[in-house]
């Protein structure tokens, strides 16, 4: 077997997803959403430090701190894990998603709508989109995998969660049909002082 048959088909192993395509002047380009491999870990990366450029620069409002969270070191544990998802545009990986079952602790103390046990929820952190890809729909596309590959591991419900003073992800979610089930004050991810807002969705 070839070497550029054998990447072809790990390529395709990896593919989860090929989503529907999206409109680039007059063309069409394919959107992959797939499993994470070691060398994306610098991509995640690199948009990680973009979005944080963007907020201490006054561009957006994420609530998030360079050194603190997120870090290369996000990236490279979820690969670790396996929970690490990317997407690619034109060959390019224009965004990142963790998605597992996890639920952070204060998600025990909320008042879910959706009463569900662990193994019928999946979660959503750390959903980032390139600042360069923005307003192209990078990131409903990602939530839609999100939502298929919950449901076609059996899931029956949906949680994410983001700060409260992140009004750009909250309407977002909103438009998604998320609802926000309460704003509960915490240290996140090692940033004090978060008042992180809960979401859900019933598949």
């Amino acid at each position: 077997m070839s070497f550029g048959k054998k990447q072809a088909e790990e390529r395709l192993r990896l593919c989860l997803f090929i989503f529907f395509v999206r409109q680039k002047e007059g063309n069409a380009v394919g959107i992959i959403i797939r499993k994470a491999a070691e060398n994306d870990v610098e991509a995640v990366s690199r948009i990680y430090e973009s979005i944080l450029t963007e907020e201490e620069q006054g561009r957006a409002c994420i609530g998030w701190v360079r050194g603190v969270y997120p870090t290369r070191q996000t990236a490279a544990a979820a690969l670790a894990r396996g929970d690490l998802f990317v997407e690619e545009a034109e060959g390019r990986v224009v965004g990142a998603a963790i998605i597992n079952r996890v639920q952070v602790d204060v998600y025990a103390g909320a008042a879910w709508r959706h009463p569900a046990k662990d193994e019928e929820v999946m979660v959503l952190h750390t959903l980032v989109i390139d600042p360069a890809a923005k307003g192209q729909g990078c990131g409903q596309v990602f939530v839609k995998f999100y939502e298929d590959y919950a449901r076609r591991s059996g899931s029956l419900c949906l949680r994410m969660d983001t700060n409260a003073k992140n009004e750009n992800a909250r309407r977002f979610y909103k438009k998604l049909g998320y609802s926000e089930v309460g704003i509960v004050p915490c240290v996140f991810n090692g940033i004090d002082g978060v008042n992180l807002v809960l979401l859900e969705k019933k598949l």
